[in-house]
């Protein structure tokens, strides 16, 4: 069978799994007027979002949370203009994978080749929803491309696990003399269900499961947090020449597994009672020193405590966290995901 043919049966499949493309219009998770608000901020020209909390350049992540955001928001315009500059500037390398950079200030505007298997999922899970509700083939078999690479490449068995790599080139163990290094933050769990829908595999339940119990397993300092970058080459332990934090990639892990379906309610409370302080603000750790790095109480980093607090003990998120205004973009896209999630998943914390 061709190529061509197997994506199209991964196409075929997925609307079956989903319910056919004939299924009601998906319905607006994400408010259309907090998404133009969003867009006005941070979609730059020919489709790019702009991390503007980082020198105002482009990444593999930052595309595929605008991809899932356009989609949340219903708006089928703004996707495909996002999806245009993904895979014409970033879907550059010959395994069908994203660069995982883009800088508007350099010179090719991609100085790295290498992938962010976040960016993957993300990119991959957005085509894939999109497709399905949008009744776009040509998403499908896009996401169906991406999801298959990802598992050539990047999914790996190691230590009796199967990993995710947090690129194709530099964290396995033949390229480390600690590896594999992962990076916990990058499990989106809810992608996974979604991909093994395009190319079932059964690496993306074995992925989803070793993951939980990798995150309920790492637990660093005091405060029992997991580690942006951890070395599985025997125990986790902190991996050679990276940040020895809980910083800006693991303050993710809570919302990924709530949007995941984890029900893990232990987890949880270990993860809110380290992260989070007494108004809620995140607390972000140096490992080495078991000291307090920086304290983030922007609103979009705030409502993940808020949410966790929610499910916990059924606290309700307040005025500040369920209403949506553009700050930077990492804490702006985190907000809405997060408000998505609750819209859909749990209105009673509104």
């Amino acid at each position: 069978m061709s190529r061509r043919r197997i994506l199209a049966a991964a196409a075929g499949l997925v609307c079956l799994f989903f319910g056919g493309i004939t299924a009601e219009a998906q319905q607006a998770m994400v408010k259309p007027t907090d998404w133009l608000a969003y867009k006005a901020k941070f979609l730059g020209p020919g489709g790019r979002i702009i991390d503007d909390g980082n020198g105002g350049i482009s990444h593999s992540e930052g595309q595929g949370y605008g991809l899932l955001l356009a989609y949340l928001a219903g708006n089928a315009a703004d996707f495909e203009q996002i999806w245009y500059f993904t895979r014409t500037e970033l879907l550059i390398r010959d395994d069908g994978l994203a660069a995982w950079s883009w800088n508007p200030g350099a010179t090719p505007h991609v100085t790295d080749i290498n992938d962010a298997t976040d960016g993957d999922l993300l990119i991959a899970y957005a085509l894939a929803q999109a497709g399905k509700d949008w009744s776009r083939s040509d998403y499908t078999e896009a996401a169906a491309k991406i999801a298959g690479a990802l598992l050539d490449k990047a999914i790996v068995r190691s230590g009796g696990r199967t990993l995710l790599l947090p690129g194709v080139s530099g964290f396995a163990a033949a390229d480390r003399s600690d590896g594999p290094v992962i990076n916990p933050s990058y499990w989106v769990f809810e992608a996974f269900p979604v991909m093994n829908a395009l190319v079932p595999s059964t690496k993306w339940q074995e992925l989803f499961d070793d993951g939980h119990r990798l995150i309920s397993q790492i637990q660093f300092g005091p405060q029992k947090l997991p580690a942006d970058w951890v070395s599985l080459r025997r125990q986790p332990k902190l991996a050679d020449g990276l940040p020895f934090e809980f910083g800006y990639n693991s303050l993710r892990i809570p919302l990924y597994l709530m949007r995941g379906g984890v029900d893990d309610k232990a987890l949880l409370a270990r993860l809110h009672a380290g992260m989070a302080d007494a108004s809620s603000s995140i607390r972000l750790y140096d490992l080495s020193s078991n000291s307090v790095k920086a304290t983030l109480d922007d609103p979009g980093y705030r409502i993940i405590n808020h949410i966790m607090a929610c499910i916990l003990d059924g606290s309700v998120l307040p005025a500040t966290a369920k209403s949506f205004a553009p700050t930077l973009y990492f804490p702006s896209t985190l907000h809405l995901l997060g408000l998505a999630y609750v819209t859909e998943k749990h209105p009673e914390c509104l």
